[in-house]
């Protein structure tokens, strides 16, 4: 019995340093104090009992990986039933009335994904009618610099109608990624400049990032590019027959 209550104490006191420990960038977790008491506790059970993190970190790994698979699920079946729900205020290419949906989460810096861009070019302009192409921004910031600024700068393009035209020459120019560029970009689109430069510095902006970030989180995206079609993730730098093999799969050629 005491053996028992001990394992309970210990996974709780545990529970609390685990959610101050992997969850502190929300804000209402980051203000979270654990008294000295509590800390002198949790480290004597570590030092006594290191199985007991041992199985608090499987059982936290386990939770997290259920959380995943039902976002996966929801996100996937949502994609199905009602599409436009999932696309939002995301910029979408092609036939905006196709019930085929690809998303795609990627990242403007990332070479992969520049490889990506050029193999989605062929399977739009193969397939104008057959599918609708949305993008959700995913810039991985720990490693490209100029990613998050490069999302920015085309969603503001986006509120001028001019995603895309961005979009494409981000990518054929990821070279040279910078504010020298973007301005360039903006400017040989004929966008409002002042417009531009005062969308990509909002807040809007910046909430509207985030919330594709964490769509991508919660759905256990760890990478650019991931792709979405017809039920089927994938990533990398596709080849064109792999994506429409995933097309005609659910959309047979009568």
């Amino acid at each position: 019995m005491y053996r028992f209550q001990f394992r309970r104490i210990a996974f709780a006191c545990l529970s609390v340093l685990f959610i101050v420990l992997f969850a502190s960038p929300m804000p209402s977790l980051a203000a979270t104090r654990i008294s000295p008491q509590l800390e002198q506790q949790v480290l004597q059970i570590l030092k006594d009992h290191p199985e007991v993190l041992i199985q608090s970190v499987q059982a936290y790994q386990e939770r997290q990986n259920q959380a995943v698979q039902q976002a996966q699920q929801a996100f996937l079946q949502n994609l199905q039933t009602n599409p436009q729900q999932v696309i939002g205020d995301s910029p979408i290419f092609g036939n905006a009335e196709s019930k085929t949906v690809l998303v795609e989460f990627s990242d403007f810096e990332c070479p992969y994904c520049a490889d990506a861009h050029k193999t989605l070019k062929q399977f739009l302009a193969k397939h104008p009618n057959d599918v609708a192409l949305t993008y959700k921004h995913f810039p991985l910031t720990p490693i490209h610099s100029q990613a998050r600024p490069s999302a920015l700068a085309a969603w503001a393009a986006n509120q001028q109608g001019k995603f895309w035209e961005y979009h494409d020459a981000l990518f054929t120019q990821q070279d040279k990624l910078g504010e020298a560029l973007y301005v360039e970009i903006a400017e040989k689109l004929n966008l409002d400049l002042d417009k531009w430069k005062s969308d990509r510095t909002s807040e809007a902006a910046n909430n509207a990032i985030i919330k594709d970030i964490q769509l991508a989180q919660s759905l256990g995206i760890s990478g650019t590019p991931f792709f979405v079609l017809n039920g089927q993730t994938f990533s990398g730098a596709v080849k064109l027959a792999d994506i429409e093999k995933i097309l005609l799969a659910k959309n047979p050629t009568p």
